[in-house]
């Protein structure tokens, strides 16, 4: 019997067995930020222990950092939150993409652009959208503070073993669905908590046709189903992103690919869960409620209470009505908006920027409508400099900010004012998640919040930027 790529990865780091059952599992490599981890490294020092393997872990700041005027004096908590991480990195020697390196970003576009993340390891990082690393063929965790300093003390983790569902969407996906509709599609379909106890492997025609960074996008989304972890079978296309990346070993290029292609699923791989879904059936979707679950396709109406097949999921649609300030039984198109937000760890990548600007060149942001475009790193904002992407979106009336999380849990200065409602491009639509404690979220591709900006309320970004066959990409 063959194995999944996931067993293959968790035997290759399996340092034992302890008393209750779980596995002691090697960590290859650790990513930490500015918010999980000075905790962590409060508690190894009040341990009087160091870091195990300073050499696997890396650094970013990410999540406090503001988007605008990034050398201004900052909050007071988030000042000393970049300064404990300095200190930390300094004194334990961790390698740390500051502000000044022009490589600092969210910690989960960093690492794949800088060749960090590759096949076949285990990544632990003290964020919950670790799982974006997977699109790799890496088996990625997001993990709490306890679990960030018992990584830097003793690059080991206990973890419980996993199943693993393979979800297979074949087909073609129509014109003007993307990435981003893929996974919500998913995780309507599976429901938020339809993932406990999971690692999802994407497999099939379309995640076969996706570029590495839609692969990313379904993997960082793969925790808003309830999955441990979700990951994509290594490929040519994985090989030829990593190759030539600055952390890649390029020594012997052609052995190293063959071990990264290795880790993939073998044919006869056997699945305690398999789930089969036709690309013909996705459509442009959006959120309407407080959980990433609570979506619908673009034509389709808001839930009515009265028609729940029961009083418990009654009492989520009216408790998730309530708090949208939305009415029941009626199009999501037309929804008003008053933000609208490109960016995060989901879609916060070059190639988002790049399709979002072919589709508003020589338009506007309507009226009243704050656009904001945020990318996930220094990188990427300078990547899309060099192709003249930030005019584009200044001159259809989009802010063009520095690098960071930004509105996407809005730890820092970019915060939703009152009971505003923004389309967004990032992951959560949990209540309060944008930085107001009656902020209302609507989550969608990066097109869609354009068409949304345009529009100044909830579109369909095929009608409003003619977009038909051969006119778009997944």
């Amino acid at each position: 019997m063959g194995k999944s790529l996931f067993q293959k990865v968790w035997d290759a780091h399996a340092v034992g067995t302890l008393a209750d059952g779980r596995t002691q599992l090697l960590i290859g490599t650790h990513l930490i930020h500015e918010v999980t981890s000075p905790q962590a490294f409060g508690m190894l020092r009040d341990l009087g222990l160091g870091v195990k393997f300073p050499e696997r872990t890396f650094a970013t700041v990410d999540h406090i950092v503001p988007t605008i005027d990034q050398d201004a004096p900052q909050d007071p908590l988030a000042a000393d939150m970049m300064t404990a991480l300095r200190k930390n990195a300094d004194d334990f020697g961790i390698t740390y993409f500051d502000l000044a390196s022009g490589k600092q970003g969210i910690v989960h576009v960093v690492g794949p652009e800088q060749g960090i993340t590759q096949p076949g390891t285990t990544i632990a990082c003290g964020d919950s959208h670790t799982a974006t690393h997977g699109a790799f063929g890496a088996i990625a965790f997001g993990i709490g503070t306890t679990q960030v300093r018992d990584v830097l003390a003793s690059q080991t983790l206990a973890l419980g073993a996993l199943k693993v569902r393979r979800i297979e969407v074949n087909g073609d996906l129509r014109p003007g669905v993307y990435a981003k509709d893929v996974i919500l599609h998913i995780i309507r379909l599976l429901g938020a908590k339809g993932g406990i106890g999971y690692a999802y492997e994407y497999a099939g025609d379309v995640f076969g046709r996706m570029s590495m960074e839609e692969r990313m996008t379904v993997c960082n989304m793969s925790i808003e189903g309830g999955a441990r972890c979700g990951y994509v079978n290594p490929d040519a296309k994985t090989v030829a992103y990593l190759k030539g990346r600055p952390y890649v070993d390029m020594d012997d290029f052609d052995a190293t690919a063959a071990r990264w292609l290795s880790f993939a699923s073998d044919a006869d791989a056997e699945y305690d869960d398999v789930v089969t879904i036709d690309a013909a059936d996705i459509e442009p979707s959006v959120t309407w409620g407080i959980s990433p679950d609570h979506g619908i396709s673009i034509n389709e109406t808001i839930p009515d209470p009265a028609t729940a097949e029961n009083p418990e999921q009654k009492a989520v649609i009216d408790e998730a009505l309530a708090y949208m300030k939305l009415p029941a039984g009626t199009p999501v198109k037309g929804i008003e908006i008053d933000v609208a937000f490109i960016g995060s760890c989901t879609n916060g990548r070059l190639s988002d920027f790049r399709e979002v600007a072919r589709h508003i060149k020589g338009r506007r942001v309507a009226p009243g409508v704050k656009a904001i475009a945020v990318p996930g790193s220094q990188i990427v904002a300078a990547q899309c400099e060099q192709e003249g992407l930030p005019e584009i979106f200044r001159a259809a009336g989009f802010e063009w900010r520095g690098a960071g999380c930004s509105m996407c849990l809005a730890m820092n200065p970019d915060k939703l004012i009152g009971d505003q409602l923004c389309a967004s491009s990032s992951n959560r639509n949990f209540k309060g998640r944008q930085g107001s404690p009656t902020g209302r979220t609507i989550l969608m591709s990066p097109v869609m919040v354009a068409a949304a900006a345009i529009e100044g309320r909830v579109a369909d970004a095929r009608e409003v930027f003619g977009i038909s066959a051969g006119s778009a990409v997944a």
